[in-house]
């Protein structure tokens, strides 16, 4: 490797996530449009917004009596990029989604590695279902740091090395952990986003408690601001009625 390259390939280290809307056809009206479509036949979105409290009771009610199926005739495409082990359970998530990841077959990886930040809560407490997670110390958030950092290098270290070998791409990269930031185009609707918010977001409002992975969630809030911001009536719906998806 020349020393340009072997200083591009130093490891770098993140604790948040990046998750940006990068296109998206999504409005209250796509719901109202289609609810009414089956009592009033077409209607112009013109009419549809001549009433705004109408439309917000006619969402509230969809939502509260789970007529999901409005709810599907609207999309969101999001770039994400976080760890591999975000997009484990990511990938849980089938119906209504799409997914195009980032490929280690095709692709030289990066070497961008996950460390948890100093708010994030490193001790678990309690067996499953009856844990909690608490701070930890300072010295076992040293550790964490330390030894994450230290394993992320020689894990890279041993994929340059034998990529400098001739070894191939998707054989290489079976050395890489979890904690490498991979990307990927997400595309979903509003519909399959608040059966995603309902599972991977912990909230005051939801009527069935949630408690998910801390880095899941942290890509579910930021997807969630932008799809409030698109979809207010249908976002203030899914609260109002514990943010159980229809």
């Amino acid at each position: 490797m020349t020393d340009a390259s072997a200083e591009s390939a130093k490891p770098s280290f993140r604790s948040d996530v990046t998750v940006e809307l990068v296109k998206h056809s999504a409005s209250d009206t796509d719901v109202l449009w289609a609810a009414r479509v089956s009592t009033a036949g077409e209607q112009s979105l013109d009419e549809l917004r001549k009433d705004p409290e109408r439309s917000k009771g006619l969402i509230n009610y969809l939502m509260r009596d789970r007529h999901g199926s409005p709810f599907e005739h609207n999309s969101m495409t999001f770039f994400i990029s976080a760890p591999i082990f975000v997009f484990r359970e990511f990938h849980r998530h089938r119906a209504g989604w799409s997914y195009n990841e980032e490929s280690g077959r095709y692709r030289e990886l990066q070497p961008v590695f996950y460390v948890p930040g100093g708010d994030r809560r490193l001790v678990q407490e309690g067996r499953p279902g009856q844990y909690r997670f608490v701070e930890g110390s300072p010295e076992q958030r040293a550790v964490t740091g330390r030894v994450m950092e230290e394993s992320y290098r020689q894990a890279y270290e041993a994929y340059q090395e034998m990529l400098a070998a001739g070894v191939a791409r998707e054989v290489a990269r079976a050395v890489l952990p979890v904690g490498l930031f991979s990307s990927m185009y997400a595309t979903c609707n509003a519909r399959s986003l608040m059966h995603f918010l309902g599972l991977r977001t912990r909230h005051e409002q939801a009527a069935v408690p949630s408690f998910p992975q801390r880095e899941i969630e942290m890509v579910g809030e930021r997807m969630e601001t932008e799809w409030a911001r698109l979809m207010p009536l249908t976002h203030a719906a899914f609260n109002a009625n514990g943010r159980v998806a229809p």
